[in-house]
């Protein structure tokens, strides 16, 4: 099945086999729709489920909260979002949940307009690059073209555009750096909570909307981290326990 590292980590939603990286991609085939598609992570006892399939009833339930969700400050709204929707430690869920939580906090602002559709959008364009796995692969943290999708979604951003487009780049530029000072090894809780608050700048510099972020989030998934939780490296650690 290719060459694949000789690491091992996180589980099979189906049989709780430990999942298995590949470095060179392989076909498989889809448990849910038996679609064939090139993927990275597998289980040894051949349960794989395809980026289309995978995580639907979560993606449904994300959305549904970003349409009802009161809160302006970003990072609670997330916090409130994966205690509520039954996501893995790591996993593009969490590129979903960026999105959800930064347009709906600002909505509740009341300093813009924001319809369902828009809401929406950002999260249908967002699944579109939130895949599994490629961060590691091509250096794109899901979370990114998250807060990209939704400064797109509301500058208006497109290829024909000028600044629009321009600020919707510089704003994922900044977020891909925020993220890469924090991985080793890679987490997504991490990644989701240090974007949001980086969003909050920017939507002040760009949109000239102030959002809520001034709530210390302390992790308590440490003992979940499949790779090893960076721990004091951590800006969320929690250094009681």
């Amino acid at each position: 099945m290719g060459q694949y590292q000789n690491e091992r980590t996180e589980n099979c939603m189906v049989c709780g086999e430990k999942l298995v990286y590949l470095e060179i991609g392989t076909e498989f085939q889809c448990l849910k729709c038996n679609g064939l598609e090139l993927g990275y992570v597998y289980c040894p006892n051949h349960h794989y489920v395809c980026d289309e399939c995978h995580g639907k009833e979560q993606f449904d339930e994300i959305l549904r909260l970003a349409l009802t969700v009161k809160g302006k400050n970003p990072i609670v709204n997330a916090e409130y979002m994966m205690k509520r929707v039954s996501i893995p430690m790591l996993g593009c869920e969490h590129g979903w949940i960026a999105a959800a939580s930064l347009m709906a906090a600002i909505r509740n602002t009341g300093q813009i307009t924001i319809s369902d559709e828009q809401i929406k959008e950002a999260l249908y364009r967002t699944k579109r690059q939130a895949i599994g796995a490629y961060c590691g692969l091509t250096g794109i943290c899901g979370i990114a073209p998250a807060i990209g999708a939704s400064f797109s979604v509301i500058l208006g951003a497109a290829c024909p555009k000028d600044r629009e487009t321009a600020v919707t780049m510089h704003v994922v530029a900044r977020v891909i750096e925020a993220v890469a000072n924090e991985a080793g090894p890679c987490c997504c809780k991490n990644f989701l909570r240090t974007s949001l608050s980086l969003a909050c700048e920017l939507v002040a510099k760009h949109l000239e909307i102030k959002l809520s972020n001034d709530r210390k989030i302390i992790c308590g998934d440490s003992h979940r981290h499949p790779h090893g939780c960076r721990a004091s490296k951590c800006n969320y650690f929690n250094h009681v326990v």
